[in-house]
C-alpha cells in the first residue's frame, strides 16, 4: 500500500548527484526531479524502516501484514489496539497449538477470556504401567462469552480455533451472551 505521496521530498536528491557537466542542464535535472518523486516514498520507508516493526508506530495495512509473520491470528476486523497487541505478542507463534496459545489468540481476537477444554493431560509416575492421563478420543471445545455476540463471532470464532489449534484435534466453539451483573 506505500505509494506516491505529494510533495514528499527525497532525503537524496538525484540532481545534486549528477556530474557537474549536468548541473546547469534544465532537461537534466527536471528528468531526475521525476525520478526523485517516484523514489521518495521507498527512500522514506527505508529511512525508517525500524518504526515499521514496531507495532505501536507501523502503519495498520503493515500492521496486518505483520500479524501474518508473527502467528497473530486475526482477520481483519478487529479494532486496530488490539490488532497492535496481537501483533506486538510475537511470542504466540512459541506456543501456538497450546492451550494458553489458544486461549491468548481468542483473548487478543475477541477481548474476552474463553473457556477452553481438552481431551489432554500429562503425568509422570515411578511405577510403569499406570494410567494414562486425558481422555483416549482426542476434542476440543472452546466456549467464549461476549456483551453482544453476532453470529459472525461465532464464524470468527471458528475460523480462529481451526487456525490455532492442533491440526489432528477435532473441535467444537459456542458463543453465547454473557451474564449482566447489575448493581443496586
Amino acid at each position: 500500500m506505500r505509494g506516491s505521496v505529494d510533495g514528499l521530498g527525497s532525503s537524496a536528491p538525484l540532481g545534486t548527484m549528477l556530474p557537474a557537466v549536468f548541473a546547469d542542464d534544465d532537461l537534466a535535472q527536471r528528468f531526475v526531479a521525476g525520478l526523485d518523486d517516484v523514489l521518495a516514498p521507498i527512500l522514506n520507508v527505508l529511512d525508517c524502516l525500524d518504526a515499521y516493526f514496531a507495532p505501536a508506530l507501523t502503519p495498520v495495512d503493515f500492521a496486518q501484514w505483520l500479524s501474518t509473520w508473527v502467528g497473530a491470528e486475526t482477520d481483519g476486523t478487529e479494532p486496530e489496539s488490539r490488532l497492535r497487541a496481537a501483533v506486538a505478542a510475537a511470542t504466540l507463534h512459541r506456543v501456538r497449538g497450546t492451550p494458553r496459545g489458544l486461549s491468548e489468540a481468542v483473548r487478543l481476537a475477541f477481548g474476552a477470556e474463553p473457556e477452553i477444554t481438552e481431551s489432554g493431560g500429562a503425568a509422570w509416575s515411578a511405577r510403569p504401567r499406570g494410567p494414562v492421563p486425558g481422555s483416549p478420543r482426542p476434542r476440543l471445545h472452546v466456549a467464549l462469552r461476549l456483551p453482544a455476540p453476532t453470529p459472525a463471532d461465532a464464524y470468527r470464532l471458528d475460523t480462529l480455533v481451526a487456525a490455532a489449534r492442533p491440526a489432528h484435534m477435532p473441535y467444537t466453539v459456542t458463543v453465547t451472551a454473557a451474564e449482566r451483573t447489575t448493581e443496586r
